[in-house]
Parts: C-alpha cells; sequence; structure tokens
C-alpha cells in the first residue's frame, strides 16, 4: 500500500515551510551517508494518527513570468495537483485574503481534488476569528486557524487532511501485479523504455525534456507475468532553470517511487552515474524499495573488455549507499538485454518478499558472532539474544540486545553481510531494528 501524497501550496512568507518543518518534526535526521536528501528537504514522512504520508513542499520553483508571485503559485498549485492525494492550500491571516489566493484557489477548486483550507498564523482565536471567516470568500471550504509557529490548530487541520485519503480498499484488483517505477534524469530514456516494451509508440517518444504529460501507468505482459510500470517523465514545461527541473523531478520522483515495489534508475551510459542519479536513488533507498541501476543507452558505448568492469566499478563508488542494488545494460532503442533487466526484475520481487525463519536466523547469527565479538564500550559487552523477520518490503529484522548504545552500525552491516552471504537479497535493502530485552515487540 503506498503512502498518500499531501502537498503545500501558498504565497511566499505565508509560512509553508515552518508548517513544513513542523509536520516533518525530527524526521530530518536522515542517515548522513544518502548524498542529496537532507540539503533540500523537499519531503518528508510524516504520522498522524496511525496515518502515515508523505508531504511535499512545492515552493522554491522560479516561474518564468511578469506577475511573479501568482505565476509561482499556479505553478506549485499544478505540481501539487498532478502529484498529491491531498493539498493544503495556506494563507497569512495578517495579509489578508490577497487577489492571487483567489486565482489559485479557483484553479484547485477546479482540480477537483481535495483542498484543506488552512489560514496561518493566527495566534489568538479571539483575536483573528473574524479576519479567518473573511476565507470562507474563497470558495474552498472551511478555513482551518492555524499557527504553525506555535504549533496551534494543527490536529483539527490534520485530522481534516486524512479524512480525505483515498479509502485502503485492500488495494484494486491489480494489487499482486508488481509495480515498477523507472526513474533517472530527463531524457535519459525512460520512455523509450516503456515503448519498446509495449511494442507500440503509446507514449510519446522524443528528444526534447518535458515533452511526457504526467506519470502513465502501463501494463505490460512478459513471459506471460504482468508488470505494472509508473512513468515518471511528466516534466510538464521546458523549465529554463535547472535547479527547477531538478526540483520538480525529484517531487514526482517521490510520489512514483511511494507506489513501486521496485525502482529501476536509469543513467545514461554516455553520461556516466552523475549527483543527481545518486539524489533520485537514494530517494528509493530511504523508502525501502528494491532497486535495479539500468544503464541505458549501452549500445552507443566504445567497448573493450574492460568497460563493463570500469562502469560497474564507478556506479557503485558514486552509489556507496547501496551496494545491493543490481546493475544491468541495456538499450531502450534496440531492446537490448531487456529480457535480463525482467529476469533481474523477478529476481528482486521475489527477494523484496522473501520470508527467512527464525531459526536459521539465529544459526547465522550465532556463526556471525562466533567469528566477530560483538563490541563492547567501557567494559560493557553487546550481548546480542536472537533476531527475528517482522516484515516484507523491504525485509527487515529486529534484533534484541542488551544494550542498544553498544550496537555500532557497523556491527549491524557486518550481521546484514552476513545474511546477504547466506541469501543474497540482491536488490533489496534490508532494515533492522534494534531493541533492548524486555522492550516491547
Amino acid at each position: 500500500m503506498s503512502k498518500p501524497v499531501v502537498a503545500i501550496v501558498g504565497r511566499p512568507n505565508v509560512g509553508k515551510s515552518t508548517l513544513f518543518n513542523v509536520l516533518a518534526g525530527d524526521k530530518i535526521s536522515i542517515v548522513k551517508d544518502t548524498p542529496g536528501v537532507t540539503r533540500d528537504r523537499i519531503y518528508a514522512d510524516v504520522s498522524w494518527l496511525d496515518n502515515d504520508f508523505t508531504i511535499i513542499d512545492t515552493g522554491g520553483i522560479e516561474p518564468d513570468s511578469g506577475d511573479v508571485i501568482l505565476s509561482q503559485m499556479r505553478e506549485q498549485a499544478q505540481i501539487a495537483i498532478d502529484t498529491a492525494d491531498v493539498i493544503i492550500f495556506i494563507t497569512d491571516v495578517h495579509q489578508g485574503l490577497v487577489d492571487s489566493d483567489a486565482k489559485v484557489a479557483d484553479m484547485l477548486r477546479r482540480s477537483g481534488k481535495p483542498v484543506v483550507l488552512a489560514v496561518n498564523k493566527v495566534d489568538s482565536i479571539q483575536k483573528y476569528m473574524m479576519d479567518v471567516y473573511e476565507f470562507y470568500n474563497l470558495g474552498i471550504g472551511e478555513p482551518f486557524a492555524i499557527s504553525a509557529a506555535n504549533r496551534q490548530g494543527l490536529g483539527d487541520m490534520l485530522d481534516e487532511v486524512v479524512k480525505h485519503f483515498p479509502e485502503d480498499t485492500g488495494e484494486d484488483e491489480d494489487s499482486d501485479i508488481p509495480k515498477i517505477a523507472i526513474v533517472g534524469k530527463p531524457n535519459v530514456g525512460k520512455s523509450s523504455l516503456i515503448n519498446k516494451l509495449l511494442g507500440e509508440d503509446r507514449v510519446i517518444v522524443s528528444d526534447i525534456a518535458g515533452t511526457t504529460r504526467d506519470a502513465v501507468d502501463t501494463k505490460v505482459t512478459w513471459n506471460e507475468k504482468d508488470y505494472i510500470f509508473i512513468d515518471t517523465a511528466g516534466l510538464r514545461r521546458k523549465a529554463k532553470v535547472k535547479e527547477e527541473i531538478e526540483r520538480f523531478s525529484v517531487i514526482r520522483t517521490v510520489t512514483a517511487v511511494e507506489r513501486a515495489d521496485v525502482v529501476v534508475v536509469m543513467i545514461d551510459a554516455s553520461e556516466g552515474v552523475t549527483e543527481q542519479d545518486a539524489k533520485i536513488a537514494g530517494i528509493a533507498h530511504e523508502k525501502g524499495k528494491g532497486v535495479i541501476i539500468a544503464v541505458n543507452k549501452w549500445d552507443a558505448i566504445e567497448k573493450n573488455d574492460k568497460t563493463i568492469y570500469k562502469y560497474t566499478n564507478r556506479i557503485r563508488e558514486v552509489l556507496s549507499f547501496m551496494p545491493y542494488a543490481e546493475i544491468v545494460f541495456i538499450s531502450a532503442r534496440t531492446g537490448l538485454r531487456i529480457s535480463r533487466m525482467f529476469e533481474t526484475l523477478d529476481a528482486v520481487i521475489e527477494n523484496q518478499t522473501m520470508r527467512i525463519q527464525t531459526g536459521v536466523l539465529n544459526e547465522i547469527l550465532a556463526e556471525a558472532v562466533a567469528m566477530q565479538q560483538p563490541p563492547s564500550d567501557r567494559g560493557r559487552r553487546l550481548k546480542i539474544f536472537y533476531m527475528t523477520q517482522v516484515a516484507v518490503k523491504p525485509p527487515t529484522f529486529v534484533i534484541f540486545v542488551n544494550d542498544k548504545e553498544l550496537m555500532h552500525f557497523s556491527y549491524t552491516r557486518y550481521l546484514e553481510n552476513k545474511i546477504r552471504d547466506a541469501f543474497d537479497f540482491g536488490g533489496t535493502p534490508l532494515k533492522f531494528i534494534v531493541r533492548e530485552r524486555g522492550e516491547k515487540e
């Protein structure tokens, strides 16, 4: 089940980032070895009353028209309409109702997406309530008075947001068909790959960045197995600014990755692996999805007997945070090694859902501990009592120990490698939760 996506839209300085930061809470201490995630936080995972969702900050996109603020908001609203399940439209009680608010509200209303209207900076209900009522005039429903800075009124607003989440009706009939997101920089050949798979030009393919409309889901049958491909090419327009295109494609990627079981990160063989590729791969890693790195346009590369090794090493170096990722070399144009890609997909899907019996895990654990003693600190040695698998997609293990503080990251990684030696788990991250014995499961 993918998490719902909530986007925040609003004029500059109405408190979008404040609200984003408050909702994101302290979840921002993202593992430091995932590149590019902390620097420009565009998304964060939030839980509210048993609802998990992803919030997206749509700000930071500079438009190219005279009325900068209005076109900027329209741009944000368009992204929100394209990608989000629910939109939080945030306004400012001190500035009152502004013309551009009304125009954007219009656009949001027409989209038919659920919109929750938040009037920010209401630090005293008594003082500002009359001003809050004025926002009923936007015609998008009841205004929620909040103060993001003082954390007031957020509960009522979030209750309203989660009411609009799509009902989890045990997923649609396609829920057991694996969902594959194809992600990567613009122009790397994502649509060409889908076209090749379909054997027909259902997706418009051309060399201009920004020609594919919105994300398209495509059902592909290969060797009598069904797959759903989520194409994220959808860059709507030709953005002038590089940051803007990047930010936009990151938002798209987050929403596609959220829905996928396995993520195929496409890399352009002629360019090699870039920092932007690492950023995109980092999103899949963070969200615990299966990952395949597909090096596209491989037919266009001058090769000798060392080319593949060189390439593979370079990818491993730049994507060092995901040594488990599988790598395939393909050509979307000619169909080179596409069947190899499907074999790899099947293997990764299987690994994502593999369960290992507790007995077997503890044999591996006992052997690992015998070979390399657990770390100690100031005379206290880490004791590992036992380990059990509690979830799949990604495979998640709980390790019970005497003292969490003693469980170094490096020892967890050592245990992970031992489990991988035994069961491979290629293409999928593994998640470890360390608990002290006596803590609740």
